[in-house]
């Protein structure tokens, strides 16, 4: 295959990670063509040892991390209210969050992206995801019908500078909790202790309040069927904490509800 069928379905991605991490569209544009250039006039900048879309991300980072402008934090005028939050979140952090959260990423595949080391990536994500905390602090309610599991979404939620409303094992309790705590977010395992949904509290939530809600389930199957929306924000067990880290930021970030409530108690 060539070159040049290998990297054109993977520029519509680019062209979108770069928007992102510019703040413009004309700007991201900008640096997505100076990485096609530098790709025609050294081939061996992109690395065809990688997948076609890690590659081009690869060869992007280095012509964009190149810059001495783009380390700076503030990159001029931001087309949305999400690209100016992501003026305040320091450059390589901002490009992690980025790789996962907005494209998809895994860590291996961002941190060789970005050519460091995965506990060099995993500092980058957790120190993205308390600078957007930082701006979006809220309360999140858990619901998890599995202490161990419950614990440790509880940490990750604190690390992250957010409050925890409470921990919900059933359908019943999550709704009374989520009316008493009003959360800001909702962490959601699909199958609980009584036999009761994840799914059907989320959605009796929702009748009230509109806030973001993330899945962390086991069976994601039954959620990825096509049969009825979809979530946006799912993550399967075992889960590893950088993707959470990332997917709750990523929720709060983009999701337009999101609400800037921090809780009065904790």
């Amino acid at each position: 295959m060539s070159l040049s069928a290998m990297i054109a379905p993977q520029l519509p991605y680019l062209r979108r990670y770069a928007r992102a991490l510019s703040g413009s569209q004309a700007s991201g544009d900008a640096f997505v063509m100076a990485t096609l250039e530098a790709i025609v006039e050294d081939p061996s900048l992109y690395d065809q040892s990688l997948d076609a879309k890690t590659a081009l991300f690869q060869t992007f980072s280095r012509i964009w991390n190149a810059m001495p402008m783009n380390a700076a934090v503030g990159r001029g005028p931001a087309d949305t209210i999400a690209d100016r939050r992501l003026e305040d979140v320091t450059p390589l952090p901002r490009q992690a969050f980025l790789l996962t959260a907005l494209e998809g990423f895994g860590a291996g595949q961002s941190a060789c992206i970005l050519e460091i080391g995965l506990d060099a990536y995993s500092r980058l994500i957790e120190t993205a995801g308390r600078q957007i905390s930082a701006q979006l602090v809220t309360s999140v309610l858990i619901i998890e019908d599995e202490p161990v599991i419950a614990m440790d979404l509880e940490h990750l939620v604190t690390s992250l500078g957010h409050v925890v409303a409470g921990s919900a094992r059933t359908r019943g309790e999550a709704v009374e909790m989520a009316k008493r705590e009003k959360p800001g977010l909702v962490l959601a395992d699909i199958r609980l202790a009584d036999g009761s949904s994840g799914l059907d509290a989320v959605n009796d939530i929702l009748k009230s309040r509109q806030i973001p809600a993330i899945f962390i389930t086991a069976y994601p199957e039954t959620l990825l069927t096509g049969k009825w929306p979809e979530p946006t924000f799912l993550i399967a067990k075992p889960f590893e904490e950088d993707m959470v880290r990332a997917v709750i930021s990523q929720a709060l970030f983009f999701d337009a509800k999101a609400t800037k409530e921090t809780a009065s108690a904790a």
